[in-house]
């Protein structure tokens, strides 16, 4: 058993420099923000997944980065937190959501996977979907009329007007991750759910 309360805080993304930035990545980004912040190194791997471990404000906290492809993330996470012997509800999960306007964040104590890859790889390798989880909002292209056109949002860039906040969208995520690790969920919902990024036109 940990000496101490550990949290597993997993960014969903898909490895490899043709995905980088992309929206499907938004995991990733926030994960990379958070360890930029807190001067945790992401450097050490194990399982298919890239980790780091360090503290923020005082919480021991484990970064990680599946190294495996989105719909097939569940079980990399699996084993990492077996293998640190952290709880499910210890974990936060941040992942892209096109069901959200760009620049909106959503903060769930638990549910289903709402279409995400990445999110039900983790229900099926878990068996249970009792994690917390950061949903950051890339929106839809306006043209989703079918799964290709979603995949190609998803997978596709984010535009000039994103770009010109993305920097804060990631940001406010990243400080919303530290007010569930340090605060609890529910004060991360208070502060952070239902609020959003104006692109200006």
């Amino acid at each position: 058993m940990p000496a101490k309360h550990v949290w597993l805080v997993v960014g969903l993304g898909n490895p490899g420099t043709d995905y980088a930035d992309t929206r499907h990545n938004a995991g990733f980004l926030v994960i990379d923000a958070v360890a930029a912040t807190w001067s945790i190194t992401i450097h050490q791997k194990k399982f298919n997944v890239e980790f780091g471990r360090g503290r923020i404000d005082g919480v021991d906290t484990i970064l990680v980065k599946p190294q495996a492809y989105m719909n097939k993330s569940g079980l990399p996470v699996k084993q990492v937190g077996e293998y640190f012997k952290i709880s499910y509800r210890d974990m936060l999960v941040i992942h892209d959501d096109i069901d959200l306007e760009f620049g909106r964040l959503k903060i769930k104590e638990k549910g289903g996977h709402g279409g995400h890859n990445g999110v039900r790889s983790l229900i099926g390798a878990l068996g249970e979907d009792a994690f917390a989880r950061l949903r950051v909002g890339v929106g839809r292209s306006g043209n989703d009329g079918n799964d290709g056109n979603v995949v190609n949002h998803v997978l596709g860039r984010f535009c000039q007007q994103e770009k010109a906040v993305l920097d804060k969208v990631i940001g406010r995520a990243r400080d919303a991750v530290e007010t569930i690790l340090c605060e609890g969920t529910r004060e991360g919902m208070n502060r952070f759910n239902d609020r959003r990024i104006h692109i200006s036109s």
